[in-house]
């Protein structure tokens, strides 16, 4: 059975960029005077090295984290000056290594999607029900609603999360590693319902990935984050060249053509990085 989100007559085109966003912690500064604009309605991978940045500038974008200098545009709008609920009901965001209180059960954690979208008491009306009910089965795991999050592993647990955030039903989506604890077969399972909600509804999704070949599968926009600035920013192919590779990443690699998807796949065979041994 295939479970689609309704659209709601709603317009999904989005406005959404940084412009000399400056973030740190304290006082050591890991993105610096950054400006990007999100291509509404793609998906963007932001890819990099270790320690370049690109958890940081995510979390600057959910406005998680306040800039230094600079600012984030949703619409137009600066997001730091917006209510919290008006921003959630357009923006969801699933960090990295996300924690909930125990004894949750996994329908309870994904009800919190819905948040934005209830009254000031809380009731869950039949469309949030729905919403709750299409996230869970489109994660597949419809099954676990009634389990404790402690009793599940760390790949559906990870799936909870998602369905959370899928539960949020907003026009952009970030995520922070979203197949983390997964298993190659879950993690074509998640990336696929993010290509199915941007293709069917338009929905503009960041994230955030190690993995430079699933980036470029599923991608239709990479950002190559290094030193907590843009590097280069493009479509897959623009990206997975070994010019770039080398400099961005310290690697050799052979770039060749996926016969199924048509996507670029980097075959690495060498570090361009001194190793110096004992």
């Amino acid at each position: 059975m295939t479970v689609r989100f309704a659209d709601n007559g709603v317009k999904n085109t989005i406005d959404f960029q940084a412009q000399s966003l400056s973030l740190a912690y304290e006082d050591h500064e890991v993105i610096h005077e950054l400006s990007l604009m999100i291509p509404s309605q793609q998906i963007t991978a932001l890819v990099g090295p270790n320690g370049s940045g690109k958890s940081t500038l995510l979390k600057g974008l959910a406005r998680l984290m306040k800039p230094t200098c600079g600012a984030v545009y949703l619409d137009s709008q600066e997001i730091h000056r917006l209510p919290t609920k008006q921003v959630a009901k357009r923006l969801a965001m699933l960090p990295q290594r996300p924690e909930s209180p125990d004894g949750l059960t996994v329908r309870e954690l994904v009800t919190f999607g819905r948040f934005p979208h209830q009254g000031f008491f809380g009731v869950c009306t039949e469309e949030d029900d729905a919403k709750i009910d299409q996230a869970l089965e489109i994660t597949g795991i419809s099954e676990m609603a009634d389990h404790a999050l402690g009793e599940l592993s760390g790949g559906q647990r990870q799936l909870a999360w998602v369905a959370m955030a899928l539960a949020q039903d907003t026009r952009l989506l970030l995520l922070d590693e979203p197949t983390t604890f997964l298993d190659m077969s879950h993690q074509i399972e998640v990336l696929d319902v993010l290509k199915r909600l941007n293709q069917e509804h338009g929905r503009t999704i960041v994230m955030v990935l190690h993995d430079l070949n699933m980036a470029a599968r599923y991608s239709t926009h990479m950002v190559v984050i290094g030193g907590g600035k843009v590097l280069h920013q493009g479509k897959p192919w623009d990206i997975m060249q070994p010019k770039i590779l080398a400099t961005a990443f310290g690697i050799e690699a052979t770039i060749l053509r996926d016969p199924k998807s048509a996507s670029p796949v980097c075959v690495p065979y060498c570090s361009r990085r001194e190793t110096v041994l004992p």
